[in-house]
């Protein structure tokens, strides 16, 4: 099925669709009040908080309403476009798209994240990504305990036509990327993508890969990597914000990726996460699509979260 006629803002705007929709929803039987009181703006930040947006968030809105409550008339409206304005103003400081500006190439970009996140798809966009930019593109399929994903992983340098290093499952992952920087340095390759292995279950075991291709990065380029990026599902709500606190603390995350947006009413997290780490949040999933995953203007993304229409 082909994509034309579609932008990426409808697509964001129709990916985002539950989330605005359960917003809507429990904000229900709101609008019907006469006067913004503090019962009613208990219940407006409650809303807020089963919407995924987090307290700090809730918390803003709701000050933010405090402010105007003798003012202006409580509409569903109104309400949508206070809470877009204050979601933007969350979003627009990490709304960062990775840029490659390492020199000397390669730009390094390890890749982590749990078992079902849309990592090894995520990669693949995110190559797709660059080599539209075009840049050259290399693959390192360094989460050698998945044979699955190393497989995976082959499948889409074939299919996007870019070269992957890759090894035996239970191979050494650090082996396979000390490889595939020495090759995508003499092939004269902008961007290596790294995929890495991603168990929570037992911390100590990933810090301690993670510092061994750390240490081979560091021998080949100093400044590498470049940029540790973490890949989310938005369907795990609440759950990805207690990811980003193990992996930041694991793996030195440096940005965030969030996934399967158009699959889940809890895309309010994008926003808790935004406000609670201020993490750039480099690209949004919201589709299966190759061109699905894309970075984000920040504005858009706040008005496809609280349900306001665009000007087209």
């Amino acid at each position: 099925m082909t994509d034309t006629g579609t932008s990426w803002r409808d697509r964001l705007f129709g990916g985002l669709k539950r989330t605005s929709d359960k917003l809507g929803e429990n904000l229900t039987g709101l609008f019907t009040k006469a006067a913004l009181d503090d019962q009613t703006l208990d219940e407006i930040e409650e809303a807020l908080i089963m919407s995924d947006l987090g307290p700090a968030m809730a918390g803003r809105v709701r000050d933010r309403l405090a402010e105007g409550r003798y003012n202006k008339e409580l509409t569903e409206e109104y309400l949508r476009e206070i809470i877009a304005e204050e979601i933007e103003k969350v979003l627009a400081p990490v709304a960062r798209p990775l840029e490659i500006e390492a020199f000397p190439r390669p730009q390094v970009i390890l890749v982590i994240g749990v078992n079902g996140s849309g990592k090894t798809t995520t990669i693949a966009k995110l190559a797709n990504n660059f080599l539209e930019q075009d840049y050259g593109v290399m693959l390192a399929a360094g989460d050698t305990f998945r044979a699955a994903a190393i497989g995976q992983l082959k499948v889409w340098a074939e299919r996007l036509g870019i070269p992957i290093v890759a090894g035996k499952e239970g191979g050494d992952a650090a082996g396979i990327v000390f490889d595939a920087v020495k090759q995508a340095t003499a092939t004269g390759i902008d961007v290596l993508i790294v995929d890495t292995a991603g168990r929570l279950q037992n911390k100590t075991e990933l810090m301690d890969e993670l510092a061994k291709v750390r240490r081979v990065l560091g021998r080949l380029n100093p400044a590498a990597p470049h940029d540790v990026v973490l890949v989310l599902d938005a369907t795990t709500g609440q759950n990805a914000l207690n990811q980003i606190e193990v992996f930041k603390e694991t793996a030195q995350v440096t940005g965030l990726v969030m996934t399967k947006l158009d699959g889940t009413a809890r895309g309010g997290v994008l926003v808790a996460a935004a406000e609670k780490f201020r993490l750039p949040i480099h690209a949004i999933g919201v589709g299966e699509k190759i061109e699905d995953l894309r970075p984000f203007d920040a504005g858009d993304m706040a008005r496809a979260i609280a349900g306001t229409a665009y000007a087209r």
